[in-house]
């Protein structure tokens, strides 16, 4: 993996946003007013997006999180038991050409600070190399996991925000799903993205984006 998901402008200020919304475990425990307006809101942008996805769009750059709800606690660490790993995470920004920074360590997944904190409604998103030019790097088994695995996010505080794979997909990096992975959902949501495909030899690049779509189960202490 060289070079993280492109994220367009739009999106990229709506996760910034989106990181002032709750770090409850449940969306439920939000304060009810707050959780009805955001619950409204998807309903209609997931109606406008049927109908006719410019105004979905419109409809997303409008929205306004509620700031009245902490963020959860800051993400230290990934574990994924099923398929064997486990590891710390970098802070990740965006690079001059507008895309995800990747990990400085090939072993090492990173956390995109600029989204939401896992636990936080929202779609937070952590990436990691598929290899290295020595060999396989943290995210290489991550084509193993399976609906239903648990992903483990530690956090500052040592809670450990769990989640459940809800579906693996691979797309071609020219037609990255940038609505499903970056854009706001109604709940705590965690994409894990690393590469895919056939790896490039001119370009030095795998041609396609691995993404793993999860929604939190619990919040343990």
């Amino acid at each position: 993996m060289t070079r993280g998901p492109t994220v367009p402008r739009m999106a990229a200020a709506l996760l910034v946003s989106a990181t002032l919304l709750s770090g409850c475990a449940d969306p439920t425990a939000l304060p009810q007013v707050a959780y009805d307006r955001i619950s409204d809101h998807f309903d209609r942008w997931a109606e406008q997006r049927e109908e006719a996805p410019p105004q979905a769009s419109a409809e997303l750059r409008n929205w306004a999180p509620d700031r009245d709800v902490a963020a959860a606690p800051r993400p230290v660490a990934v574990r994924l038991p099923s398929v064997g790993v486990s590891s710390r995470l970098e802070r990740l920004g965006l690079d001059d050409g507008g895309a995800i920074e990747t990990p400085a360590d090939w072993q090492r997944a990173g956390w995109y600070r600029d989204g939401p904190r896992p636990g936080d409604i929202g779609a937070a998103v952590i990436l990691g190399h598929v290899d290295s030019t020595s060999g396989p790097a943290v995210f290489f088994r991550l084509r193993r996991l399976r609906r239903g695995d648990e992903i483990r996010v530690t956090r500052a505080d040592g809670s450990v925000a769990v989640f459940a794979v809800d579906r693996l997909e691979q797309h071609r990096k020219t037609r990255f799903p940038t609505d499903e992975v970056y854009y706001p959902t109604p709940e705590p949501t965690l994409r894990l993205v690393t590469c895919g495909g056939r790896f490039d030899t001119s370009a030095r690049s795998y041609t396609d984006n691995l993404v793993v779509f999860a929604t939190l189960r619990a919040i343990r202490s």
